[in-house]
């Protein structure tokens, strides 16, 4: 019963630090242990990008607030109101996005008013919704790119 307790400790702690060591947890650790600097990049707060590489500074752009009725089928109107922020990968990508913006405005309109309530309930519709207007913002920049789409607000009525 012993060897039975002391090998599963041994697989937990095992495990957990193979985790710790492939996630990254221990970077900082085996950085101070070994007396080696931890990147400078990653203590400015600056983030790893999708192709590995630490990039710059990420920036925020702020879209004017849309308003636009939901499909319901002939039923009561319905109403959505959305504030997002586009997230961009450099402040170089501002002035080309805000020159797109009647075009990024014109295709989330037609998007959103296509939409059904149904379609926005719970976290599986907002994850959509993100998915979507992510894909029509980053054909509308292109070949710029927008990293990330993060609601300020949504309100259905």
């Amino acid at each position: 019963m012993l060897f039975i307790i002391i090998g599963a400790v041994l697989v937990l702690v095992i495990g957990g630090g193979a985790g710790a060591w492939f996630t990254g947890l221990l970077d900082p650790v085996v950085a101070m242990i070994t007396g080696e600097e931890a990147p400078a990049a990653v203590e400015a707060g600056q983030v790893e990008g999708p192709e590995g590489a630490i990039s710059g500074e990420v920036v925020f752009l702020d879209l004017p607030e849309i308003l636009v009725n939901l499909n319901t089928g002939g039923r009561k109107s319905s109403y959505l109101k959305i504030r997002v922020s586009l997230e961009l990968p450099n402040p170089t990508d501002i002035p080309r996005v805000e020159g797109l913006m009647p075009r990024i405005m014109d295709t989330f309109n037609i998007y959103l008013r296509e939409l059904r309530i149904d379609d926005l309930k719970g976290s599986t519709g907002m994850y959509r919704l993100r998915e979507e207007l992510l894909m029509r913002v980053g054909a509308a920049v292109a070949p710029s790119k927008v990293n990330d789409i993060l609601f300020k607000e949504m309100l259905i009525q």
